[in-house]
């Protein structure tokens, strides 16, 4: 196993914070995992925890919103993905607005689309939810580094990781 976690130790994706919504509840959390999966038709995957608030919220919802950071936005990161929507309301002094089907879009991300939900594929410790896009937007002048993995990597998770 050690030759797949030095290949692994060398990926320095970039970070997105997913939101859902579903039932009246709302869970957002702060993923590392996720792609375009299809060029036509776009689609992208993101994975989420079995173990986390947001992947309980995210199975009952239609459409997920998807969000890239800033790496100067790591204080925002540290709210999804070193805290559990379990025990925080996330959203609370976050600007937000309402997207396509109901989805959170955070506003001061620079970039966002809000998917609608095609499938679910299990994948171990995580579900893919492949999406389909269907709304779009961001600060269309941010052009600085977004925030990846090792900017990420030292914020201690807000649930279990196993």
């Amino acid at each position: 196993m050690a030759g797949m976690e030095a290949f692994i130790d060398r990926l320095d994706p970039d970070m997105c914070v997913v939101t859902a919504v579903a039932g009246g509840e709302r869970a957002g959390c702060l993923v590392g995992f996720a792609s375009q999966c299809s060029i036509r038709p776009v689609r992208f995957v993101v994975w989420l925890s079995e173990l986390n608030h947001t992947f309980r919220v995210a199975r009952n919802a239609e459409v997920l919103a998807v969000h890239l950071l800033a790496r100067e936005q790591r204080g925002l990161a540290e709210l999804f993905g070193g805290r559990t929507g379990d025990r925080t309301d996330k959203f609370q002094d976050v600007r937000l607005r309402e997207a396509y089907g109901g989805a959170l879009v955070l506003e001061d991300a620079p970039a966002w689309f809000v998917g609608r939900i095609m499938t679910r594929a299990g994948g171990g410790d995580h579900i893919g939810f492949v999406l389909d896009p269907v709304e779009w937007g961001g600060q269309e002048t941010y052009d600085g580094p977004l925030l990846r993995l090792s900017d990420a990597v030292s914020i201690p998770p807000g649930h279990p990781v196993d």
